[in-house]
């Protein structure tokens, strides 16, 4: 597989996981959001007096917080993840080529990936 491919599919895929956890998370705080304006709608005379669009902007805030933060949240979490596989699988390139007396360069580490996934798809 090409470095562009594998990159367009490791984008791909942080696409999916940020929308799913944006959903959530804007979901999650949505429903704190409107559990929160309720509860103080009949425990505090002065939001009560509050028009439907200031309330409908307060739970819009925590909606947009959640979406937000969950998404780069489940984000990070990804890409910790990704960098270390990468880091993994770079270091037994390097010392694979190393026993072969060869540098672990970036073009010599693609080369190595490429000839491994090749073996493995053989096999």
């Amino acid at each position: 597989m090409s470095t562009r491919r594998r990159q367009q599919e490791d984008v791909d895929e942080a696409y999916e996981i940020q929308s799913k956890a944006a959903i959530q998370g804007a979901l999650r705080s949505t429903a704190i959001g409107v559990g929160l304006a309720i509860i103080a709608h009949h425990a505090w005379p002065v939001f009560r007096r509050q028009t439907l669009a200031f309330k409908g902007f307060i739970v819009s805030g925590f909606t947009i917080f959640g979406l937000v933060f969950g998404a780069e949240s489940a984000l990070l979490t990804h890409e910790t993840m990704r960098r270390r596989e990468e880091a993994v699988i770079r270091r037994e390139a390097r010392l694979d080529l190393a026993r072969q007396g060869l540098v672990g360069t970036e073009t010599e580490i693609a080369k190595w990936r490429e000839a491994r996934e090749q073996q493995a798809s053989e096999s």
